[in-house]
């Protein structure tokens, strides 16, 4: 039994190689710094997906202070007043859900990669 080589082989293979070579070069690149609003007493997005030695960085864009903590307190970016922001770099082990400690119905979640 042969394996018949077809143009939709060779495209398709094609195209899946230049998208790991992407994901690859990107990586390869550093780390990423990953961008979370908050807005209207949200985290926007809700939930980041982030590679270890990444940076996520919250922005304040409401009148009132917020905190980014992760539930078991492991982490915490303190208070950010509106305009601050706040950074954590992306550790291996680090807690993935967090909270406002001021407004504890604002949620968000990091995927870790």
């Amino acid at each position: 039994m042969g394996y018949t080589l077809s143009r939709r082989n060779v495209i398709g293979g094609a195209a899946a190689s230049a998208a790991v070579l992407t994901a690859t070069s990107l990586r390869a690149a550093g780390p990423v710094v990953h961008d979370v609003a908050i807005k209207s007493f949200t985290f926007e997005p809700a939930k980041v997906r982030v590679h270890v030695g990444d940076t996520i960085r919250w922005t304040n864009h409401d009148v009132a202070p917020h905190t980014a903590t992760a539930d078991e307190f492991g982490w915490d970016i303190e208070e950010i007043v509106k305009g601050d922001i706040g950074e954590v770099t992306v550790t291996e082990c680090m807690e993935t859900s967090y909270f406002c400690a001021f407004h504890p119905h604002m949620k968000g979640s990091i995927e870790i990669l």
